[in-house]
């Protein structure tokens, strides 16, 4: 089974600082600790649970129009004041982590003004049931 790859601090006994923003998980964000075991050695270890959330939040963004990758990079670094930071997945998918004192309402405000300009169209990555992960 597929999964999504993360970059990870290894903390020791089986715990993992995040350390990039999910494109596809929901309910784990920037900087969280998780909980990850691998069945051998040999084996990348997966995600078990979120052993302690660090305060930061993830957006998702999907482009609709048709700027460059560079142009809606640029659009979404504008957020980077109210301390949201973009990562590229494929020029199209973005992920926004806004760190613990950024104003997520803000970011917010301004996604859907663009998602009503049909510029992009955003979610939140909350944990969902069936998905993501549950706090210890």
């Amino acid at each position: 089974m597929a999964g999504e790859s993360f970059w990870a601090e290894n903390l020791d006994n089986n715990l993992y600082r995040m350390r990039n923003t999910p494109f596809h998980a929901y309910g784990i964000n920037f900087y969280d600790i998780v909980y990850a075991e691998s069945d051998s050695e040999e084996l990348t270890p997966s995600i078990q649970n979120v052993h302690k959330y660090c305060g930061h939040k993830t957006l998702r963004v999907i482009f609709l129009d048709d700027a460059s990758a560079e142009e809606r990079s640029a659009k979404l670094s504008t957020l980077n004041e109210l301390k949201a930071y973009n990562e590229n997945a494929d020029g199209t998918l973005f992920a926004i982590d806004i760190e613990p004192e950024g104003d997520y309402g803000a970011v917010c405000d301004v996604l859907y003004k663009w998602e009503n300009e049909g510029i992009l169209s955003y979610e939140t990555c909350e944990a969902r049931e069936g998905f993501g992960f549950d706090a210890e």
